[in-house]
């Protein structure tokens, strides 16, 4: 009864239900996995934080380009300070405020931003302190430029001018007309009584909205792998169940029920109508006494003969 496995259309089937199966695990396990190490990352960012506040600073270049690894390292870099930028809505305790941006001129390199701190309120009513003038060096933890998904970052515009939504080298490469690194630096000790700013995880390692859904993705892969068995169960069945009908003999459309012809409504109505006029004709020869007998022919001819004038 199972020989139609064998035919090509179940071939195909066949085929991609094999393929099917363990790719959806795979995906399932491997989203598992990625939930698996955020977590541990979660985890692990207060020791590291930790570890990377007491760590020697080390010179920018042998951290560059950032990773999860380097992220939030104690660097230091030497140059003179040189445009400013306001980085609106940012908050830091729960009150809201700025950032103070300076971009820092490493001699013939890109050009490193540095925030230098935090201030409450409002960028374009506050005093911002001035930035010190000749060659500094500047101790802080290196920090990826940040995206659209950032916390704080802003990508609408019609902000004014010298202010930033998002500390990103491609925000700032059309405002100055020198190169910049991919990254930026946020001071240990912030200068001028401003508050400084701590460093921030590295992206895609704690438990955010990306880390469920990675959680998320997991169950509809392995959902999938379910489906797919599923479908190739209910496709068996549906075939084994139309080779037994035929083998006895029983039609597919069996279970339908009979269409009469078009014909047969005016048929059945002129029939009624006969049946209908013959009931008719037998009540009223029938009269009111009881049913009467019809004379004989003969006997109807005689009288009629008899009647007519000689």
């Amino acid at each position: 009864m199972y020989r139609f496995l064998l035919t090509p259309r179940w071939w195909g089937i066949n085929i991609f239900v094999v393929l099917a199966i363990p790719f959806c695990i795979f995906m399932g396990s491997w989203q598992l996995g990625r939930f698996e190490d955020r977590v541990e990352d979660h985890r692990a960012a207060p020791g590291q934080s930790a570890a990377a506040r007491s760590s020697e600073a080390r010179p920018l270049a042998e951290l560059l380009p950032v990773t999860k690894e380097t992220s939030g390292k104690r660097v230091e870099a030497t140059g003179q300070y040189a445009e400013q930028f306001l980085v609106p809505e940012r908050k830091l305790d729960g009150e809201r405020g700025f950032y103070v941006l300076n971009l820092l001129r490493t001699g013939d390199g890109p050009a490193l931003p540095v925030v230098r701190g935090w201030l409450p309120g409002d960028p374009g009513r506050a005093e911002v302190p001035a930035a010190p003038d000749g060659e500094v060096t500047v101790t802080g933890a290196l920090q990826a430029s940040e995206s659209p998904g950032s916390d704080g970052a802003r990508t609408a515009g019609g902000l004014p001018a010298g202010q930033l939504g998002m500390i990103s080298a491609a925000t700032l490469v059309n405002l100055v007309p020198y190169d910049l690194h991919n990254a930026w630096v946020t001071l240990d000790r912030a200068d001028g009584g401003m508050t400084p700013v701590p460093a921030a995880a590295p992206q895609n390692t704690g438990l955010d909205l990306k880390a469920f859904q990675n959680l998320g993705y997991t169950g509809e892969w392995f959902v999938f792998a379910g489906f797919v068995v599923f479908m190739w169960f209910r496709l068996l069945r549906r075939e084994t169940e139309a080779l037994r009908d035929a083998a006895l003999g029983i039609p597919e459309d069996s279970g339908t029920a009979a269409v009469a012809p078009s014909g047969a409504p005016a048929a059945s109505t002129t029939s009624g109508a006969q049946a209908a006029s013959t009931a008719q004709a037998a009540s009223g020869a029938a009269g009111p006494g009881g049913p009467r007998h019809p004379e004989p022919a003969s006997r109807a001819v005689d009288q009629d003969a008899g009647s007519a004038p000689v």
